[in-house]
């Protein structure tokens, strides 16, 4: 139990730093220092006689212009990315920022500008109080050789990348896979390892503590406190759930003779809550934020109805992934804590309820709309049909209701009643 909780927690944690832009340059920096130790290393060992000779005021030469030009990079790549942060808050959604500023290439970059900076500025003062001898320097040049030609493969890299940091479709992309990642690990447990709500007494609530959104939940700390204390738990804040005081966040069934007080306290902390939604275990946060994006382009101010659409279609590619069959769905680890799945209708609210209203005037939104939920009602299971067909009703009312001319109305009622395009 001690294991799984250890990873799940690993889990988010390693979530939390990847948003840090702080965390990988500090190792990089680590390293750089590390490798001029290492090049100092090389005096005492037998590369004395193998190493090629390498003047002082050669390396001294080199290590001064990366120092001043890493410098310059490394502020100039700051400078971008924030106005590439700048650009994906205000085209898309704030929403999206996390997503965005987890962007691999981008830290990587910033990582090596600054690890090489540092690697410069302290091989830089341990030549010119001449710490080395003619096998560290030797050695050190090697290592100067490399950590420049990694800085121009790096540059390389993160300028192409940064062409397209911030944009709206490097955005939806980021979302995208984001949400598609949340959604599969759902699809593979959807009582997060628990099992369903049963028909029983809910037992008492366990209220909120504190104003904020329910982030994660530790299913291992809640199993082990059921089992310890012979106790049952139903969840019923789900990751997304706005928590304040006196919302439920589970309720618990205890023996007779159990002080509730205590009980409250245990179980209340296995709740993460924050002051934001998270992607990773919240896929209907993933839903919103496309959704979102949708509705800013289609607001008067953008009027562009093509990301719209992009984004139907990014939603049914992520409902398709949903309504496929599971593969290794996990099994019920914690069997004396009931979790509530996710409810497909509110999935559905939360991805086609703003494009619906906002597209309603919007004749290639409004069509498009009909033939992604009539896609997905043909995807789906009885719910999803279900939902797909109560939207697209709603959908059609709502375009039928705003669209002024009546063969752009035809066209809609076309779109709704074809079963085939």
């Amino acid at each position: 139990m001690a294991l799984f909780m250890s990873v799940d927690r690993l889990r988010v944690l390693g979530m939390r730093i990847r948003e840090r832009l702080w965390v990988k340059p500090i190792l990089f920096c680590a390293l750089s220092i590390l490798a001029v130790v290492v090049a100092r290393a090389a005096d005492d060992t037998s590369l004395v006689g193998i190493v090629p000779d390498t003047t002082r005021e050669s390396l001294e030469t080199l290590l001064s212009i990366m120092a001043s030009s890493m410098l310059v990079i490394a502020t100039f790549s700051v400078g971008s990315m924030v106005s590439a942060y700048n650009a994906a808050s205000n085209s898309a959604t704030p929403r999206s920022f996390g997503v965005v500023v987890a962007d691999d290439v981008s830290q990587n970059a910033l990582s090596t500008f600054v690890g090489a900076f540092i690697f410069s500025i302290v091989a830089i003062t341990a030549v010119k109080n001449d710490v080395f001898r003619p096998a560290g320097l030797g050695v050190l040049f090697a290592l100067t050789a490399l950590v420049f030609g990694l800085v121009v493969f790096t540059f390389v890299r993160w300028v192409d990348r940064i062409a397209r940091l911030g944009r709206m479709g490097s955005t939806i992309e980021k979302v995208e896979r984001a949400t598609a990642e949340a959604l599969a690990r759902r699809r593979r447990a959807p009582t997060l390892g628990g099992v369903p709500v049963r028909p029983l007494p809910r037992g008492e609530a366990v209220t909120a503590s504190q104003v904020g959104y329910v982030q994660h939940i530790d299913m291992a700390r809640l199993q082990a406190w059921a089992v310890a204390a012979g106790a049952r738990v139903v969840v019923a804040a789900l990751p997304g759930t706005f928590a304040f005081p006196d919302r439920a966040l589970a309720y618990v069934s205890l023996p007779p003779g159990d002080e509730p007080a205590r009980s409250a306290d245990e179980v209340a902390a296995a709740f993460t809550i924050g002051r934001h939604r998270r992607f990773e275990d919240d896929p209907r946060f993933g839903l919103v934020v496309l959704s979102e994006i949708a509705g800013r382009a289609l607001s008067p101010a953008v009027n562009d109805p093509g990301t719209a659409v992009q984004v139907l279609g990014v939603l049914v590619r992520l409902f398709a992934q949903w309504a496929a069959p599971a593969s290794g769905e996990d099994t019920a680890a914690c069997d004396r804590v009931e979790v509530p799945a996710l409810s497909v209708r509110d999935m559905f609210d939360d991805a086609f309820t703003a494009i619906a209203r906002d597209g309603a005037g919007t004749l290639e939104v409004a069509i498009r709309l009909q033939k992604a939920l009539r896609a997905l009602a043909g995807l789906g299971g009885p719910s999803m049909r279900a939902a797909a067909e109560d939207h697209a009703r709603l959908a059609l009312e709502r375009a039928t209701h705003t669209l002024a001319l009546p063969a752009d109305c035809a066209q809609v009622r076309d779109a709704a009643a074809r079963r085939d395009d």
